[in-house]
């Protein structure tokens, strides 16, 4: 008899079953770290980035699935996936204390090895500004060795952003905006607009009435923050490791991750607490 009572009737065979590995793919995702130098640390290295990218795949899906009820003007589904966005986004800004560990001194030794690849080509990265509403078509530059992807890229570029269809919902409840916020196009960085601002006022000034866009202007807050933290963490943790050296990529490195900091993705959403 066993002496473990816990193990009776745990199923081992799994021969013609569906084990936790094979649902999860482990055997692709566990050789996937392939180190292109013998350093130590190298392995931290692609693991934080892998997982990241991941953790970008999730916010892409949420995110999108948000977007699409909030333009059916249906709002509620739409906040636990933006609640979960923003709590994915705390996992991201809480890996920059794992890689910041690694040293300059460490980090030359196999930097070389990385040839051009860089973080700024994160392509997730990018789609996941485009859904913010942070529109640059020079950005794909960078891509078109791919024309699938960049293909990809340029969809999201000319779609909609998260705050074009908060606005177009703020319009929908009858709160007046200007027709140039309505038909604009959607590939131009948002600036903002003084009727988005007065629509959102309206809204903070009565939130009983107008809860529920009370309630997505706060979760789009929530996002915003939280971007800023990462953003933020990434200046620092690179500026912590080469310094004002320029990007494996050819980025400008700090200096860039400085210039983008002090952006807004919902401008109006912060003008108003001034004013109200």
């Amino acid at each position: 008899m066993s002496s473990n009572h816990h193990d009776h009737g745990l199923h081992n065979n799994f021969e013609k079953e569906m084990s936790y590995g094979d649902y999860l793919q482990l055997d692709k995702i566990l050789s996937s770290q392939q180190l292109v130098s013998g350093h130590h640390d190298e392995m931290m290295f692609i693991i934080i980035h892998q997982s990241s990218e991941l953790w970008m795949k999730l916010i892409l899906h949420e995110m999108t699935e948000a977007k699409k009820f909030i333009l059916h003007n249906d709002l509620e589904p739409a906040f636990k996936m933006l609640s979960r966005v923003s709590r994915i986004q705390q996992q991201l800004i809480q890996s920059w204390d794992v890689l910041s560990t690694l040293t300059p001194a460490e980090y030359m030794e196999f930097r070389d090895k990385l040839g051009r690849s860089s973080g700024f080509q994160s392509y997730q990265n990018r789609l996941i500004e485009f859904l913010l509403g942070h529109k640059r078509i020079d950005a794909l530059k960078v891509y078109e060795h791919d024309k699938e992807l960049h293909s990809t890229l340029l969809k999201s570029l000319n779609e909609k952003s998260i705050y074009d269809a908060a606005i177009l919902a703020l319009s929908v409840r009858g709160l007046q905006i200007d027709k140039e916020c309505l038909e604009r196009d959607w590939s131009q960085e948002y600036t903002l607009n003084e009727s988005v601002e007065q629509a959102w006022l309206t809204v903070y000034k009565d939130v009983s009435k107008y809860w529920d866009l009370y309630e997505l202007a706060e979760k789009l807050v929530d996002i915003e923050t939280r971007q800023q933290q990462w953003r933020y963490n990434h200046m620092m943790t690179v500026e912590r490791i080469i310094g004002h050296k320029i990007g494996t990529g050819g980025s400008a490195g700090v200096d860039y991750l400085k210039r983008v900091i002090n952006h807004r993705f919902f401008p109006e959403l912060w003008s108003i607490r001034t004013k109200l």
